[in-house]
């Protein structure tokens, strides 16, 4: 049986090195992380997500806003926002809280946070030095930031001789993944539900990072023996024996045939999940450091 990853447990170490560099960060400079979050509308789920983000930056000792704005906010109306927040020198962190509303372009809101202050990583700057192999430069996103500490914890930091696959090519999270693990000198391949004889090539992979979308794709019988298997995936599915209407959270890998023959896997919940917020917290304080001529912290 695979040793499970408890990503709670490593997002709450990494939370705990983000108020150690915040208490000594405000004790030498009396500055604390300005961290502003912007959300769009109603859509409760976003809702729970900027609540959850807002509470955790107060307990990390930063300053924590949140500008709701209503699903009647033109795109130029949020882009004053936003523009507002780059040039307020306490704010050192922005978040735009996605889905917006249809009638904003995301693509273009999103390029409007400036790099410096782009805790998500979606900045083409962000994208670019991340791409050309400097994440140490870059802010880098969240959730495969988060994932790249699970496989160290269990593979270290230098990955040489290792093949990784990474099942899905979003900008969000396979492109950057990608990117992270041939930082660390892991020969990668980044595969896709178009990809030709996909099984076969996930039975290659040492490590395995899983971020298609799709409830339960990667099937046990993908998994090479001994591998590390990242599960990124995060899907609601019917759970008849629950009762009439329920329903449970599955991820993209099917974990119990997973994790017969894994070396080690991440659970859904409680996997890569609890990491992403983490990371959020040490771009934050990542961000800040930068901006006054301060090394951060390695998480």
């Amino acid at each position: 049986m695979a040793k499970i990853i408890d990503g709670k447990i490593v997002a709450a170490e990494v939370i705990e090195k983000v108020k150690a560099g915040t208490q000594a960060l405000v004790s030498a400079t009396g500055i604390a992380p300005g961290l502003a979050v912007v959300i769009v509308g109603e859509d409760p789920a976003s809702q729970i997500y900027v609540s959850s983000k807002g509470r955790m930056a107060l307990e990390c000792g930063f300053r924590s806003d949140t500008h709701r704005l209503p699903d009647t906010t033109t795109e130029e109306e949020l882009l004053t926002v936003i523009e507002s927040l780059n040039a307020d020198p306490a704010i050192h962190g922005i978040l735009v809280q996605l889905p917006l509303p249809r009638h904003i372009a995301s693509g273009r809101v999103i390029q409007t946070v400036a790099a410096e202050k782009d805790v998500d990583g979606f900045n083409f700057v962000n994208v670019g030095r991340l791409g050309a192999g400097h994440p140490e430069t870059a802010l880098v996103p969240c959730t495969p930031a988060g994932s790249m500490i699970l496989i160290e914890r269990v593979r270290g930091r230098n990955l040489g001789g290792l093949n990784a696959v990474v099942v899905g090519r979003s900008n969000i999270v396979g492109r950057p993944m990608a990117s992270l693990l041939l930082a660390a000198d892991a020969t990668v391949t980044v595969a896709h539900s178009r990809t030709s004889d996909l099984p076969e090539l996930c039975r290659r992979a040492d490590i395995l990072v899983a971020a298609i979308g799709r409830p339960e794709f990667v099937r046990g019988e993908w998994v090479r023996p001994g591998a590390t298997v990242i599960d990124v995936g995060i899907n609601r599915i019917p759970a008849p024996e629950k009762g009439e209407g329920k329903t449970r959270i599955v991820g993209d890998v099917e974990f119990e045939a997973a994790a017969s023959v894994a070396g080690a896997i991440t659970p859904v919940p409680g996997g890569v999940g609890p990491m992403t917020i983490a990371m959020l917290m040490a771009n934050a304080l990542t961000a800040t450091m930068r901006s006054l001529g301060q090394e951060p912290p390695r998480f």
